[in-house]
């Protein structure tokens, strides 16, 4: 609109200076416009909130700009430790507002897709990874529902993922009895 007012403005001053100089006046008493761009024209988009965790240097949330990749996302944690396993992750995938990347460590297990489908599947060879799997994920095993898997991933956030699968046992809720029942269904 600011565009086209001026274009307007434009097009009138060279007609209305043609017309002058055709009849040999002078174009002195013509008065001067001038056109200013507003700042506030362009919206300047809101920066991307990514939470890293895992096997990385600084976990915790980082600001990214729009169109950020996971391998941005990893850096502005401070890059991969010595034990990130990047193979783990899809480093060239577009991050969005409100995700959560996860570095596993080399050697855990994979988290399984769409999680366990309970004990006996977990227990056939196949263990939730403690680095990288989801809530969802978490919430297949016994025992563990929204509340504690909320606290295990606060837990794998705050210590930079999991060294031992021993460590359960410092999150706030896992019990004797609850680890007794988890242990061999999960991976560091």
């Amino acid at each position: 609109m600011l565009l086209l007012a001026a274009a307007a403005v434009l097009v009138l001053g060279g007609a209305v200076t043609v017309a002058a100089l055709a009849s040999g006046g002078s174009t002195a008493a013509l008065p001067s416009v001038r056109v200013q761009r507003s700042a506030a024209a362009v919206p300047t988009p809101t920066p991307l909130l990514v939470q890293v965790a895992g096997a990385v240097r600084r976990p915790g949330l980082v600001s990214l700009p729009h169109g950020a990749r996971t391998v941005d996302a990893i850096a502005a944690a401070g890059g991969a430790t010595a034990h990130a396993d990047e193979a783990g992750v899809n480093l060239a995938a577009p991050v969005a507002d409100g995700q959560q990347v996860v570095v596993p460590t080399r050697g855990a297990a994979p988290a399984v897709p769409g999680g366990a489908t309970g004990g006996a599947s977990a227990g056939a060879g196949t263990r939730v990874s403690l680095a990288a799997a989801t809530a969802e994920q978490l919430e297949t095993l016994p025992r563990i529902g929204p509340a504690l898997a909320a606290r295990i991933l606060a837990y794998r956030a705050a210590h930079g993922g999991f060294r031992s699968v021993s460590e359960l046992q410092q999150v706030g809720g896992i019990g004797p009895k609850t680890y007794a029942g988890l242990e061999d269904l999960v991976a560091p």
